[in-house]
């Protein structure tokens, strides 16, 4: 039998070994959120019960209160699983017996993340390794600084000669039993707009007197569109989203300023600069029709996430064989920094199907009562292995030792 398909039948049965305490895990990690930045006691807990497998090489912390784990021989080229610590400012309305009622919320599926990524590394303690597993527990997902940005500015994979590095996400829009492993790009790039809209207030009755900043952004907004709609290739994918705008304080006053923040997404990264460029052109001589100056602010944000072709392939087999089915390409405008590991590695970021907790309405990402079966773990944990085993082939990882993985 070829060595790497000994070596996942050999953690497959490891990891059901594992899977009852990874589940009673992500209970208590579900039940106990913490916000991004203060993740301490969320990164204790799952460290301490992967150290608890009794044969972990080294445990480092990083980013704060992150944590390398690595399992296996000390040295050598390595291949990686990253779990996300963080919570969301949310309110839960599960109704779950281990519902948080702090007013945060794991809205994103991060407890089955970690709680997956923990059953796999303690099932990897179990059996000998030809590839090092590298555990990266990363703090500051869902707001900045980015922790993964950190991790990679810190050089600590490139200690751990990390070759490749592989991210499961749970995904309400597919069906259990479906993964999508898709080359490319499959996750946007992110910028936040802040523009300011500067005029010459006065009385709501007066107009002519005044120079209006809050029409000048009305017209600005709408403008704006057009960025997306004629300035990039209508099959290059694009979101101008502004979410936010204020101005004045009474209805019958002309403020002096208008605030607006948006958010500007592509998954072709050649155009971002351009996109840039064309934002502020538009919104500065917009507002300068209507008698006003605009100040534009963009602050770079996550990179589009690009799935590496070769890592992709070679995991696709590894799933099927694990039971999954592989969807067809499966891309959005959403945004995860996982996408700076593919600054110093080749990287794989997976959409795992979940079904909906029984007894609860469907709820996408991010909402309050989105809660997935405790069965996800399992799944996500198998997405996982499917990437670790294609990492260590030898065209990706390099010859390891005399024979190679």
């Amino acid at each position: 039998m070829d060595r790497r398909a000994t070596t996942m039948a050999a953690l497959r049965t490891a990891l059901d070994l594992e899977l009852p305490a990874a589940m009673e895990l992500r209970r208590r990690v579900h039940a106990a959120p913490e916000l991004s930045g203060e993740e301490e006691r969320t990164a204790a807990r799952v460290s301490e019960a992967i150290a608890a497998g009794g044969a972990v090489t080294s445990t480092e912390v990083i980013a704060d209160v992150g944590r390398l784990i690595r399992i296996g021989a000390a040295s050598g080229p390595s291949v990686a699983i990253r779990a996300e610590l963080d919570a969301l400012p949310l309110t839960e309305h599960t109704g779950s017996h281990d519902a948080a009622t702090n007013g945060a919320m794991h809205a994103c599926g991060h407890d089955v993340h970690l709680a997956a990524v923990a059953a796999l590394a303690r099932a990897a303690q179990r059996v000998e390794l030809p590839v090092p597993l590298l555990v990266i527990l990363q703090p500051r997902e869902e707001r900045p600084p980015s922790g993964a940005k950190e991790i990679v500015a810190a050089k600590a994979l490139q200690e751990h000669d990390v070759r490749a590095v592989i991210g499961a996400h749970v995904q309400p829009l597919l069906a259990r039993g479906v993964i999508a492993a898709t080359e490319g790009a499959v996750n946007a790039s992110t910028d936040e707009l802040d523009i300011r809209i500067t005029g010459r207030g006065g009385h709501g009755g007066y107009p002519h007197l005044t120079r209006d900043p809050v029409v000048a952004m009305a017209q600005v907004i709408v403008a704006l569109q057009q960025v997306v709609s004629r300035r990039i290739d209508p099959l290059h994918p694009a979101v101008l989203t502004i979410g936010s705008v204020h101005a004045g304080s009474a209805a019958n006053v002309i403020p002096d300023e208008a605030h607006a923040r948006g958010t500007l997404r592509l998954l072709e990264t050649g155009e971002r600069l351009a996109v840039h460029q064309e934002i502020r052109t538009i919104a500065t001589h917009v507002a300068e029709a209507f008698g006003c100056h605009a100040d534009i602010e963009i602050q770079d944000g996550e990179p589009a996430l690009v799935n590496d072709p070769l890592l992709t392939a070679a995991t696709h087999p590894w799933l099927t064989e694990a039971g999954f089915e592989v969807s067809a390409p499966l891309r959005s405008c959403g945004a995860d920094d996982f996408s700076h590991y593919g600054d110093v590695a080749r990287i794989l970021m997976m959409f795992v199907g979940v079904d909906p907790h029984p007894g609860l309405p469907p709820a996408g990402l991010h909402h309050p009562t989105f809660r997935p079966p405790d069965e996800a773990v399992r799944d996500v944990a198998l997405a996982l292995l499917s990437g670790y085993i294609a990492g260590t082939d030898a065209s990706i990882v390099g010859r390891v030792g005399t024979d190679g993985p």
